[in-house]
């Protein structure tokens, strides 16, 4: 019983996720789109972006799996969102729209990590994540961290 419960937790440890923000899609025009976000703490943003999709990029802090299986997941900071073109030739060529989501704190474990070797036992914070999905119709999606990152979900 105890094995059993040992690797289930393990299990449950390494495919964790963790929704980050729902963001309602509203089209505004053609490669235009409004984006409200609510964040998981509770703050919202609305934004109008350009292009044929949305993306999202987050700092992503990793525990490694040892600290997973004792209950600390992945933590995150949700970066940046943007306005992204489906055709390389609109991106090269039309409007851009970039928003900060990240917010100024006294300490940053992102940047610490990445000062400090010292840190890398228990953490990995030498990437960030990303990830878009289309916007060309009205709909909700949940922005999540996962172990492994970003993902992009339909909203239940």
């Amino acid at each position: 019983f105890g094995t059993i419960t040992v690797a289930i937790q393990g299990y449950r440890a390494l495919i964790h996720e963790e929704v980050a923000a729902v963001v309602e899609i509203q089209p505004a025009g053609p490669q235009e789109f409004n984006a409200h976000f609510r964040l998981a703490d509770g703050e919202e943003v609305r934004l109008l972006l350009a292009g044929d999709e949305i993306y999202v990029d987050a700092h992503i802090l990793k525990w490694k799996p040892i600290a997973n299986f004792f209950g600390l997941h992945t933590a995150y900071e949700l970066d940046r969102v943007a306005g992204r073109y489906t055709r390389l030739e609109d991106e090269r060529s039309k409007p851009h729209t970039v928003f900060s989501l990240s917010q100024e704190k006294p300490v940053d474990l992102f940047r610490l990590r990445q000062k400090y070797f010292l840190l890398s036992p228990l953490l990995d914070a030498q990437y960030g994540s990303g990830t878009f999905v289309a916007a060309d119709k009205p709909g909700e999606i949940e922005v999540r961290v996962s172990t492994s990152g970003l993902l992009i979900r339909p909203s239940r």
